[in-house]
């Protein structure tokens, strides 16, 4: 063999080691991006729904229908409380969470709205108890001029505030907005002068002996150990604001998240609802109106 020979033999073994070692190194390239990408969720039978902690006739909602009516339809429920609600869409949207049941509409557009996650009102469940309490006077006829009243300093629930006090006359608020997602800043008439201050749901009770007036759930009111005969007013609770059945958006075609939604949509939560004695319940989450 002569050197050229040589030289050319090992020339042409340069392609084939260079090549062996690009397809190395995709592979090695693809089974990366592959292990960083999310893995598909498929839920099985046994699924998690998520309860506000605060709220805790939520619970009792849950547990109902994961002993009486989840099993009709294969399915096992497992209640999951958690306080941060960003926190717990986030898990729904993620597919961590099966569902949660403890929004309304108008939070879950704000919670979209400021978050992106994909998720789905599928069905309403029931309404919460909403209304005014007084330490002090015994009807809203009985406010002074002037009063101060507290309402949720959070978007959604202060709209709902601010909405009964407009349908009772109280205040009035601009034409131009929606008025169950309206802020202070929408009041154009206050004839009794009221003073309005922003607090936190869960801090509304322990601030209840030091305003003339606070708005809010009756839930929040009974966690917080107030009497219900300290309710004022309670006028019959809208629809429009009904806890929603909440479900990540790509899930919802999934078998056993049709077999969840068919199971709360189950006539006998309705039923439920209406006839319980549970005290955590009744009087708290009502059923679903037709208005």
């Amino acid at each position: 063999m002569t050197t050229q020979e040589f030289e050319l033999r090992k020339t042409r073994r340069w392609p084939w080691l260079l090549l062996i070692i690009v397809v190395i190194l995709l592979a090695a390239a693809g089974w990366l991006w592959r292990s960083q990408q999310p893995q598909a969720v498929v839920f099985g039978t046994t699924l998690k729904v998520h309860y506000e902690p605060a709220m805790a006739g939520e619970q009792k909602l849950i547990d109902y229908v994961g002993e009486h009516i989840a099993p009709d339809y294969g399915l096992k429920l497992e209640a999951v409380g958690v306080q941060d609600p960003v926190q717990a869409d986030r898990a729904v949207a993620e597919g961590q969470y099966a569902a949660t049941v403890y929004q309304h509409q108008w939070w879950l557009k704000q919670v979209v709205d400021a978050n992106g996650f994909q998720l789905t009102s599928s069905l309403p469940l029931f309404q919460w108890a909403f209304g005014i309490y007084s330490d002090r006077y015994h009807s809203v006829a009985d406010l002074p001029q002037g009063a101060t009243i507290v309402v949720p300093d959070d978007g959604a629930n202060q709209g709902q505030a601010l909405w009964l006090l407009a349908r009772q006359g109280l205040i009035t608020l601009d034409p131009t907005v929606e008025p169950r997602t309206a802020k202070l800043k929408n009041i154009v008439g206050n004839p009794h002068g009221f003073v309005f201050k922003e607090l936190d749901l869960l801090t509304m009770p322990r601030a209840l002996n030091s305003v003339d007036a606070a708005i809010g759930y009756v839930s929040q009111f009974d966690a917080g150990k107030v009497p219900r005969d300290k309710g004022i007013l309670f006028p019959p609770a809208p629809r429009t604001f009904a806890s929603q059945l909440v479900i990540g958006t790509p899930y919802l075609e999934q078998e056993n998240i049709v077999k969840l939604r068919q199971a709360f949509a189950d006539p006998r939560v309705q039923q439920w609802l209406k006839t319980t004695d549970d005290p955590l319940v009744k009087g708290v989450l009502v059923p679903v109106s037709a208005e």
